[in-house]
């Protein structure tokens, strides 16, 4: 079989992005308690912290029946000199057959393409989500039943935001339409900006960003008033959203700075269905990666 690594949406034909969303619905109906048909070994190596990922693969990984090494970089080699390079080969020459992998670095993978055993990437830098954005597009796709068509708003902080960079072209390839607001400061010029307040009236999916303080320590200067105001969605923003709309966030959510403190429980959320629907996603790319078929 030939190895596939799941490093970025861009790999993917729309045609193969459907086909694994396809077996993450599988997986939350038909298929809840299908396993591996053997004994599949797999190591998390994140070296950048996490939570909803970390675990939400964790979740995944022990559904499917396969034994698990969570690797912990505070307590290895690492902090002997041991390179990232080497630490990823050790495990693949322990016998794992995939690694899940996060790391601050900007495609980290370009330094591992020596390995031999299947990559997914948890996150790289500032650079790609993949399983983030898979989850997105299936709790999407989920409320909606298409993507063509629909206005999907992007609010924050764009710039350093690995979620938007995976979510905008896929979703733009799928025939959905992007847009993004928030500060000026936090945007990227190849995206098309609009008002915040006027976005929050055009879109269908309203998709909220968590600041990414740990990637860059510029400040914006809010003249006085706190992000919120600014940015955030509050429950007067919320009033003025279409009725069939949505609230995505990828999470860690900060309450009362990107949303107002109720908005996460709110009728239009599905913050916590993206939670959910990831396991059903990272379930069906390790499907993929390691080649077994539902029959």
């Amino acid at each position: 079989m030939e190895k596939i690594d799941i490093l970025t949406m861009e790999q993917f034909s729309t045609d193969e992005i459907m086909e694994i969303l396809n077996d993450a619905f599988l997986f939350k109906t038909k298929f809840k308690d299908w396993q591996f048909s053997k004994t599949r070994l797999i190591a998390n190596l994140f070296f950048e912290p996490s939570t909803r990922t970390h675990y939400s693969f964790s979740s995944a990984q022990m559904q499917l029946g396969m034994k698990i090494i969570d690797f912990a970089p505070e307590s290895s080699s690492v902090k002997k000199g041991e390179t990232f390079h080497d630490t990823c080969r050790l495990f693949q020459e322990i016998g794992m057959d995939a690694l899940v992998i996060r790391d601050i670095k900007d495609k980290y993978y370009d330094d591992l393409r020596d390995l031999n055993i299947p990559i997914i990437n948890g996150g790289d830098g500032k650079g790609n989500h993949p399983t983030q954005s898979l989850l997105d597009l299936m709790t999407i796709y989920e409320e909606f039943e298409r993507f063509e068509g629909l206005n999907m708003l992007v609010v924050g902080d764009i710039k350093h935001s690995r979620v938007a960079h995976s979510n905008i072209g896929v979703f733009e390839r799928l025939g959905g339409n992007c847009k993004v607001s928030g500060s000026r400061e936090w945007m990227d010029s190849e995206y098309n900006y609009i008002d915040l307040d006027e976005g929050l009236k055009w879109a269908d999916i309203a998709m909220f960003l968590r600041i990414q303080r740990e990637r860059h320590d510029d400040l914006i200067d809010l003249e006085g008033k706190t992000y919120l105001e600014c940015y955030g969605l509050t429950n007067d923003r919320l009033n003025t959203m279409k009725d069939n709309a949505i609230i995505l966030h990828p999470a860690p959510f900060n309450r009362g700075v990107e949303l107002d403190d109720s908005i996460p429980e709110c009728d239009k959320s599905r913050i916590w269905k993206q939670m959910e629907n990831g396991v059903y996603v990272r379930k069906a790319v390790i499907k993929k990666v390691i080649g077994e078929s539902f029959e």
